[in-house]
């Protein structure tokens, strides 16, 4: 059987960094082939070269066993390959149809758009992924689950023979996720090739047929996924052994309490929601999407307006606004979106971890005293274990967990003890989450009140004390650590008809 793609001895170097040495992959008909490997391993860089976003310094790619070297996107498209990128490259100000079919618009007599040509396409293409989505929808009303299944539809609607998808899963639910799994298993049966990235290790097992890894911008192995434990494809990743034990967390329940919420409400997103966070606690918030946990953060750091409600911080009222009020209080929020909205991408470590408290760097003149920001980036750093050429290296360079470490310092530094996280490992491969919840923990353990919002279960699971769990916008239930299993916080995040009462036990 001829591979669609193959590549032999691929090499790329940017300034500094040689970011792929001697590297091989390649992909037949009708395959899922996982390329696995921690966040700076080299996967995005060499399916950047694939899909033609990149060209190679070095080795051989073949496409239907002939010679290519794709000058762009496009080409790649005209050779069957498209991408999903892990970074969303949507139009915000367009609507659904307008961006999936952006440049190839069905046209009526000169040259005019057919709109409703336009749109029917789309929803055919919607159809085809279950999504329920009018295609007249603007992008920027979108959540970031919704936009990245319209990234996937993007991608389908091109027919590729081959289609690389770089984190696909990242923001969907396990829902969303089946359905784009029957899609898959109806592309492979189609004799489509599937280059699957992703750092979520049971859908390895799940869909992929073989895997291979990178690790440090160099090739390991390729292995069977079906025959091959995932504690051999880990340690193949990281070179080392990663333990996933669920570790013993001590008792809050005493611990004074450093927020709490009564009868938050904005609209339908979010409906009399209490509870309250304790000082060393870690209080896990899971639901399905739109369940309304990302609103209930934004309204509390002051991102959103609320409604009705009362919001008190080490149990005083404070009458939070905007982000800065929030911030002033001692709370910090670390988006989901870190890239739009918790980091500068273009600037470097030390300014992105200085902004959040600017003031203490700027002399009577106003202006920044550059010595003290770098003593202070380098104390984060070493302190975080932030893996960067120096402060001075731009952040978008740097791997995912290591821009999440970058935000984490920024918080740190204003010294907020109320700290949100939004899906603090998305995107994130094993070795950086094992760092990140160990530096989660740690900060519990400081007295820092924490809340984590997550899609993933066995993540909440894992980190927290209590589990708030919401379903359309209302708090259903809050499940102490010694009664949660994943049965009965689904119960709870589905529940639409008679959904519980907040009771003050709930809240406690």
């Amino acid at each position: 059987m001829t591979n669609l793609v193959e590549m032999k001895g691929i090499e790329k170097r940017f300034p500094g960094v040689h970011a792929l040495k001697d590297v091989q992959f390649d992909l037949r008909p009708g395959e899922v082939h996982a390329l696995m490997g921690e966040n700076g391993a080299g996967k995005s860089t060499l399916m950047k070269i694939m899909s033609g976003i990149y060209a190679r310094d070095g080795g051989e790619m073949l496409v239907d066993g002939k010679p290519a070297a794709p000058d762009g996107p496009r080409a790649a498209q005209d050779l069957g390959i498209g991408i999903i990128h892990q970074e969303l490259s949507l139009m915000n100000d367009l609507t659904a149809a307008q961006n999936v079919l952006i440049g190839r618009e069905p046209r009526r007599r000169f040259g005019r758009l057919d709109e409703a040509a336009l749109n029917a396409q789309t929803a055919e293409i919607f159809a085809s992924l279950n999504l329920k989505m009018d295609p007249r929808t603007q992008v920027s009303t979108q959540t970031i689950a919704r936009q990245q299944l319209i990234e996937i539809a993007k991608a389908l609607s091109y027919s590729p023979r081959v289609l690389i998808m770089d984190e696909p899963t990242a923001a969907l639910n396990d829902t969303e996720i089946n359905e784009l799994f029957k899609v898959i298993d109806k592309l492979k049966n189609d004799g489509v090739g599937i280059v699957y990235i992703s750092h979520r290790m049971d859908e390895i097992k799940r869909i992929a047929d073989r895997v291979t890894i990178l690790r440090d911008g160099a090739y390991i192995d390729t292995v069977q996924a079906a025959d091959t434990p995932l504690s051999t494809i880990i340690q193949l990743m990281v070179g080392r052994e990663v333990t996933q034990d669920t570790p013993d967390i001590p008792d809050t329940s005493q611990s004074p309490v450093a927020l709490e919420v009564r009868n938050l409400s904005r609209g339908s997103e979010v409906r009399d929601v209490s509870f309250n966070v304790r000082k060393g606690e870690i209080l896990g918030f899971a639901g399905l999407m739109g369940a309304g946990r990302t609103e209930v953060a934004r309204i509390i750091f002051g991102a959103d307006p609320r409604d009705s409600g009362e919001i008190l911080v080490h149990e005083q009222p404070v009458n939070i606004r905007t982000p800065h009020t929030a911030v002033q209080a001692g709370i910090g929020y670390l988006s989901e979106d870190r890239k739009h909205f918790g980091l500068a991408v273009d600037m470097t470590v030390r300014a992105n971890i200085a902004m959040a408290d600017l003031g203490r760097f700027a002399g009577r003149s106003g202006v920044l005293n550059e010595t003290a920001m770098e003593r202070v980036a380098l104390e984060y750093i070493d302190r975080l274990g932030i893996r960067t050429p120096s402060d001075m290296q731009e952040v978008r360079f740097l791997s995912g967990g290591n821009q999440q470490k970058v935000v984490i310092a920024k918080w740190l530094l204003r010294d907020c003890d109320i700290l949100i996280f939004d899906e603090p490992t998305r995107g994130i491969d094993i070795g950086a989450k094992s760092e990140i919840y160990a530096l989660l923990e740690d900060l519990a353990a400081q007295g820092r009140a924490i809340i984590v919002i997550s899609s993933e279960l066995p993540e909440i699971l894992r980190l927290s004390h209590r589990i708030a769990v919401m379903c359309e916008g209302r708090l259903t239930g809050i499940v102490p650590r010694e009664e949660a299993t994943q049965e009965n916080i689904m119960k709870l995040a589905t529940q639409t008809d008679g959904l519980a009462e907040q009771t003050e036990e709930t809240t406690q």
